[in-house]
């Protein structure tokens, strides 16, 4: 008796393949046979009818933060809205383990201060029940969750943990610091951790405002933390680095061959996060040179690119908007939303706003304030990288034109871009949200995407889930691969086939996870059934089911008839199924379920 047949669906088996339609049966959570002609006929407790879907693997996201957030939530919303049946946890060198008891809050104010997720949120909801990596591992793996999940091993938490008060003023590692750190990785490997990832970025600041605890370690640390990689058969190293933008094409060589000592030291695949700044609009061609000619010599070098532009979402009720430091603001913000909406619309009140200045809000080391203050020194100029996020519809819009800008809008109307973005939030009642795409988006357009999507070494990766939670909703961003680049662009749309390898094959290979990513005979029952005339990214929506009661953006994708996490529904047309097969994939463990390459 199967368990179940997925009958007559257009399979596109992750391989890269052309599509074809066939039947695929299921068994004890793994795929048993995929039938091209006739149909699968044995008897099954329940049958699929797939007709006119695709059916493809299960996605991997190898660049999330839901380190925090694995510890009180099952589902791993909102990935499970959006396809993806395997998470990569412990990236950009930050995350809860291993830690010292009693200095909890120093990791939540690394993890608010870098993620912007609410420290409310993660002193009441991350349990701290471990201390050593493996014991983090684990007490998640003891909860029930939707999605298998792995974890790396995160530089910044190591180091506060072995040289604490000297890891937050950034004090050089001695020999000491660096044996102890790298036994500390080591056993965390041993115990099946996927990995290890460091950060090396000014954009990543504590929620007090200090520089993040590795983000100046030197070649000696990096090294000598590479070599608790030797001896093993799993593992990969994952980085995010500003590669010294503002001091020029020497600090961007130095910066880089750190991670090359990183990379040579570990022996290991080495990911880093690719996107075109601003400033600095063609570092992202130099790291693809770079990158280029150490793989020429054989080392494993790959580029994590994001499918859209890279930046916030802003509205009233958000984590930011452009009039929060407004004094006349300010006396209205206690209202609920849509009254806070009607009150500025009041003539008097919105006359006085907009005479008003700004109060200073950088300072508390979140991410977001500094932003507020530079997007009004500069509004005028800025207000042309700035849109309405609903493309009509309730649909959003990623790759919007330079004609809906608010700085286009402005000038249309003759009025300022204070005056314009005052008029959309204020609207209605209060709900309109505004997208600045900060990275990849310098010629108003996503043409610099589709150059980076299409490079050999390029990985889809920095949806960033789970974190940045009042500010972007970049989950969505599988979804979004599939209906804006495969179906909806007008030019320059990438083939379904090679979309959806890169969102399973592809990255479950780097990972290392051979038993996932293909729909094949062996490979685990891992599948979307997806219809892909209904298929939408779903409307960002503000909800408050974070631990002591915080917000953060949702974004339910649509057109997932249902996703299966080894052969069990998590979820159905948009609702999440009781099921919880989800399970920590311990790496380099003999019948682990995800092997060594």
């Amino acid at each position: 008796m199967l368990d179940r047949v997925f009958e007559g669906g257009t399979v596109v088996d992750g391989s890269g393949a052309e599509p074809f339609t066939a039947d695929v049966a299921v068994q004890d959570g793994r795929i048993v046979e995929v039938k091209r002609e006739g149909r699968i006929t044995d008897p099954a407790r329940e049958r699929i009818r797939a007709d006119g879907a695709w059916v493809t693997p299960g996605f991997v996201d190898i660049h999330t933060h839901y380190d925090g957030q694995a510890s009180w939530d099952e589902t791993f919303s909102p990935s499970i809205h959006h396809g993806v049946t395997t998470v990569v946890m412990g990236n950009c060198g930050v995350g809860f383990a291993p830690h010292v008891p009693g200095r909890e809050s120093e990791l939540v104010a690394l993890m608010e201060g870098v993620e912007d997720i609410p420290g409310g949120a993660l002193l009441e909801g991350v349990k701290f029940n471990w201390q050593s990596f493996p014991q983090y591992m684990d007490a998640l793996d003891a909860m029930p969750h939707t999605l298998d999940f792995l974890v790396q091993v995160p530089h910044d938490p190591l180091r506060m943990a072995v040289m604490q008060d000297r890891a937050l003023a950034q004090a050089p590692a001695t020999a000491a610091d660096i044996a102890a750190m790298r036994a500390l990785l080591r056993e965390a490997l041993e115990a099946g951790a996927a990995g290890f990832s460091s950060g090396r970025t000014d954009n990543h600041r504590t929620s007090r405002g200090a520089a993040t605890p590795a983000s100046e370690a030197g070649a000696a640390e990096l090294a000598g933390l590479g070599e608790a990689f030797r001896g093993l058969g799993h593992g990969v190293v994952q980085m995010v680095n500003d590669f010294d933008v503002l001091r020029g094409p020497d600090g961007f060589d130095a910066e880089f061959d750190l991670a090359l000592t990183l990379a040579r030291a570990a022996g290991r695949p080495l990911s880093m996060s690719w996107m075109q700044r601003d400033p600095g609009g063609e570092q992202w061609r130099r790291m693809r040179e770079r990158v280029d000619a150490a793989v020429a010599q054989g080392m494993p070098l790959y580029l994590q690119a994001a499918p859209r532009g890279i930046g916030v979402i802003s509205g009233l009720d958000a984590a930011t908007h452009i009039f929060m430091g407004f004094p006349g603001y300010k006396e209205v913000a206690p209202l609920p939303l849509a009254e806070r909406a009607a009150a500025l619309r009041e003539p008097a009140r919105r006359a006085r706003i907009l005479a008003e200045k700004s109060e200073r809000l950088s300072g508390d080391g979140s991410s977001v304030p500094p932003l507020v203050d530079l997007l009004l020194a500069r509004l005028e100029m800025i207000a042309w990288r700035m849109f309405p996020l609903d493309a009509g519809g309730g649909v959003p819009n990623y790759e919007p034109a330079l004609a809906q800008s608010f700085g286009a809008m402005a000038r249309q109307r003759g009025i300022s871009a204070l005056e314009a973005l005052y008029d959309h939030l204020s609207a209605g009642d209060g709900s309109r949200l505004v997208y600045f795409p900060i990275f990849n988006y310098n010629d108003g357009s996503l043409e610099v995407v589709r150059e980076m999507l299409g490079h050999p070494r390029a990985l889809f990766g920095l949806s960033d889930a789970g974190a940045h939670v009042g500010t972007i909703c970049d989950a969505s961003c599988t979804t979004f691969m599939l209906t804006h680049w495969v179906r909806d662009r007008a030019a320059g749309r990438l083939a379904l086939p090679a979309a959806v390898q890169m969102l399973t094959a592809r990255n479950a290979q780097f990972m290392g996870l051979a038993d996932r990513g293909r729909i094949a005979p062996g490979q685990r029952a891992d599948l979307n059934v997806i219809d892909p005339v209904r298929l939408a990214v779903g409307t960002p929506r503000l909800v408050r089911d974070l631990p002591a009661g915080g917000k953060r953006f949702l974004q339910v994708g649509e057109g997932y008839v249902g996703t299966w996490v080894a052969g069990e529904a998590v979820q159905r047309e948009g609702t999440v199924t009781a099921a919880r097969p989800g399970r920590l994939v311990r790496m380099g463990r003999r019948g682990a379920a995800g092997s060594a390459r």
